[in-house]
């Protein structure tokens, strides 16, 4: 045996029985270092003659390539053993009782939306669903906003390059009415549904977001007229911020699918920065606030949907989720309730069995 080979076979042993890393490493430095055996070696090839070179180099390179493989070769035992050794420790029990502290939350839109689901369900009201992705037709055409109208510019509507198989644009539904338009031209009246879902238009600030959740309602039966939306309202309201003191105020507006429209406004008063829903408009110290938009079902939305505008009556509202949960609970930008925080959520999150209820509360 040569004497590189020696050295190779004591150097392999002594990393073969290396005990942890730090003895790896400290053995490394020792052969492969600046100072180290092998490199030293190394560095006497630049002084031998060419047939020294021939018949010594190849010795010192393979003594250093023995080297870098065992040091590779028992560093990576050492840390799969430390590995194994720490899976085997943090193993779990799977026959243990389940922690019965609770570690996630529900999402204020979540809760606000059970929360109209709920008082809307005790006043006769079905929830329906529709695709977010929808066609022009129902989302502009069935419900009277003709093509000229702004609400269709590309910078309010998010549109998709390619049409449906009858050529009608496809886009990202602004509002949840077209599931109003599939429910009556789906179902024979009487209707009383609410439509909640997310909506999506080309906006962003602190109270406006691309995408958003509304909640729209719709009636439809005969001698339907003003009197009843605005008591459905009311009722709404009363039950959702559980207050008795809510006042309505009913301003004339203009919507393309309702005629009458009326923008609706809440009495409410500023305290600590925060706006408190509740009291008339009109007292001292309080204000009008706008909430929402409604109006009675525009005749013309009533016959594209096959229904007979002479037999038939209906209301229409439309409101923001998000904009109700942030009156609600006492939220300033709604910008929070999309970024993902986990701490913002553990503040304004909901237990998982905090279930709204008429009974038992709203907001319990």
């Amino acid at each position: 045996m040569s004497d590189y080979q020696a050295m190779q076979a004591k150097l392999v042993a002594e990393i073969d029985a290396a005990a942890d890393l730090d003895a790896v490493e400290a053995l490394r430095v020792a052969a492969l270092g600046k100072a180290g055996s092998v490199s030293a070696l190394l560095k006497t090839l630049g002084g031998m003659t060419p047939d020294e070179r021939q018949t010594q180099g190849p010795q010192i390179h393979a003594l250093r390539e023995a080297v870098t493989n065992a040091l590779a070769a028992r560093k990576a035992a050492l840390e799969g053993a430390a590995l194994e050794a720490k899976l085997a420790a943090e193993r779990l029990d799977m026959t243990l009782p389940a922690d019965a502290a609770p570690k996630g939350s529900v999402h204020p839109v979540s809760q606000v939306m059970d929360e109209i689901a709920e008082i809307f369900a005790d006043m006769g009201f079905a929830v329906a669903t529709g695709p977010e992705i929808e066609d022009d037709w129902r989302n502009f055409t069935a419900l009277n906003i003709p093509e000229t109208h702004p609400a269709r510019a590309m910078h309010d509507t998010f549109y998709f390059p390619d049409k449906d198989a009858e050529g009608r644009a496809m886009l990202l539904r602004t509002h949840t009415s077209p599931v109003q338009v599939r429910t009556m031209m789906s179902q024979e009246p009487p209707i009383r549904i609410i439509a909640p879902g997310r909506v999506y238009r080309s906006d962003s600030d602190a109270t406006h977001t691309p995408m958003f959740h509304q909640v729209e309602g719709l009636v439809i039966d005969r001698d339907i007229h003003m009197g009843h939306l605005k008591w459905t309202l009311e009722t709404f309201l009363k039950a959702f911020f559980e207050r008795d003191d809510i006042v309505l105020r009913l301003r004339p507006s203009y919507f393309p699918f309702t005629e009458p429209s009326a923008e609706v406004d809440v009495g409410y008063r500023q305290e600590k920065g925060r706006r408190i829903v509740g009291g008339h408009g009109d007292d001292d110290g309080h204000a009008w606030m706008e909430l929402l938009g409604s109006g009675m079902v525009n005749r013309r939305v009533l016959a594209n949907c096959g229904l007979d505008p002479d037999a038939w009556q209906g209301f229409a509202f439309g409101i923001g989720i998000d904009r109700l949960a942030m009156l609600k609970y006492g939220m300033d930008d709604l910008r929070a309730f999309f970024d993902g925080d986990l701490r913002w959520l553990s503040h304004y999150g909901f237990g998982a069995l905090n279930v709204p209820t008429l009974s038992g509360g709203i907001s319990a």
